[in-house]
């Protein structure tokens, strides 16, 4: 993908045909866009919670940084969860097609969020409660892990020469427009409740206002044709009866080198939103919706950091850009600790932003740069599986890591594990080495 290609136009050679071909390209970006800013809301509204309302509500405990703990466990339980719905999803993705398996993702992960707006607490059910809140967490995994994969085919695969980092951008940008709607509510919910109504049903809210939003998913993605890509395989015969089995037979390298690139992405976020939230309030005492409002601004810079990423990749390569993003991350984790604690708005401030502007180019090249490792005919489940078991080494384990080596040697070593994961990508992105399918 050269500069001369990314100069290609995204009409046809008619005008007619040009018109028809910018709607599609407009139909599918949207679809990519929504679908994932809905699923990365709903994951996002239980990472926001955890923080802030389930260690007292779900996992009463004799300290708040162990109910803090025990919250930040029930999180990781979706990252355990997420593999096993790549396998799945990724088997019906490459055998049925990517429209009909984004519909269902959706809808699993809509339906355990919503479910988690009725659930009793711990005073009501005792252990039962937290129990049924983890399994509710797990479905929502279940559908995410189907999610990122098949959204971020449906725009590379529809994407004109020159265009696939663009294109594979927009799924990326669901991320920080899902923190934005999740993270706004709840703040505009801590401004129009008292913190006892807050604790008492206002966190339900989000949930409930998931159902919502999943409608929207589903009305946009159900006018959605095939990727035209996939089309093509399924017309030439080329469907395999177990996708995953052939990934793993013949396709493990990248797959291990997806996996361990894709690492970095998650502990920049889930460090920088999950235990940020959680260090600010519990840890320095920093009002929920003061704090709420810092990772509001902050978030802004990680979008900017997706769509300059978006670019370089066209102009130059996808691997190029997250090598260059890993690099950036080992000495930034290394300032954000002290910067952290220092405690102060605009220290605090500085930490998120520079955090999730490198996450930008550590995450926003992966729609283009995972799909390139896999055939058509394999590619649902080989980068739906590598995107998610990367997830428990990056995201799942990155807030309670994080927290207990504030507990143990204090804040200043709070962004090392985001340094450890980036130099574990890095290394990842150059054995891969160029692909041969993008």
């Amino acid at each position: 993908m050269g500069s001369a290609a990314s100069n290609v136009p995204l009409t046809g050679t008619t005008e007619a045909g040009g018109l028809s071909t910018m709607w599609k390209h407009k139909r599918v970006l949207a679809a990519s866009l929504v679908g994932t800013s809905v699923e990365f809301y709903d994951f996002y509204i239980y990472a926001t919670a955890a923080s802030l309302v389930f260690g007292p509500i779900f996992f009463p405990a004799s300290s708040p940084s162990v109910q803090l703990i025990a919250a930040y466990a029930s999180f990781a339980v979706a990252f355990f969860a997420r593999p096993l719905g790549a396998a799945i999803f990724g088997h019906y993705g490459d055998r049925i097609g990517r429209k009909s398996t984004l519909v269902a993702s959706l809808m699993l992960m809509g339906g355990s969020t919503l479910a988690i707006a009725f659930l009793p607490t711990y005073e009501m059910m005792g252990w039962w409660a937290p129990l049924l809140l983890c399994v509710m967490r797990f479905g929502q995994g279940f559908g995410l892990g189907g999610e990122w994969g098949g959204a971020a085919l449906l725009a590379v695969e529809n994407a004109p020469p020159g265009w696939r980092a663009r294109f594979g951008m927009f799924p990326q940008l669901g991320a920080p427009v899902g923190f934005i709607f999740a993270n706004g509510l709840f703040l505009l919910l801590g401004q129009m409740l008292t913190d006892a109504q807050f604790m008492a049903w206002g966190w339900r809210l989000p949930f409930l206002a998931s159902a919502i939003l999943v409608i929207l998913g589903l009305w946009i993605r159900l006018k959605l044709t095939e990727t035209a890509e996939f089309a093509t395989a399924s017309a030439q015969g080329q469907a395999v009866r177990l996708p995953l089995g052939e990934v793993m037979r013949h396709h493990l390298v990248p797959v291990i080198a997806g996996t361990f690139a894709t690492v970095a992405c998650y502990a920049i976020f889930y460090i920088t939103t999950a235990f940020a939230l959680g260090y600010g309030t519990v840890n320095l005492g920093i009002g929920r919706e003061h704090f709420l409002l810092i990772q509001l601004g902050a978030i802004l810079f990680m979008a900017a950091g997706i769509i300059l990423a978006g670019w370089w990749a066209d102009v130059s390569t996808a691997r190029l850009v997250l090598i260059a993003g890993c690099s950036a991350t080992i000495p930034m984790g290394v300032v954000f600790g002290p910067l952290l604690g220092t405690a102060t708005d605009l220290s605090i401030y500085t930490a998120l932003a520079l955090g999730l502007f490198v996450m930008g180019f550590v995450y926003g090249p992966l729609g283009a740069w995972l799909p390139s490792l896999f055939p058509v005919r394999l590619r649902y489940s080989g980068v739906s599986f590598a995107f998610n078991v990367g997830g428990i080494l990056g995201g799942a384990l990155a807030p309670i890591v994080a927290q207990s080596l504030v507990s143990l040697y204090g804040v200043g070593t709070s962004g090392l594990y985001m340094s450890a994961a980036a130099a574990i990508s890095l290394i990842a992105l150059v054995v891969a080495g160029n692909s041969r399918h993008g």
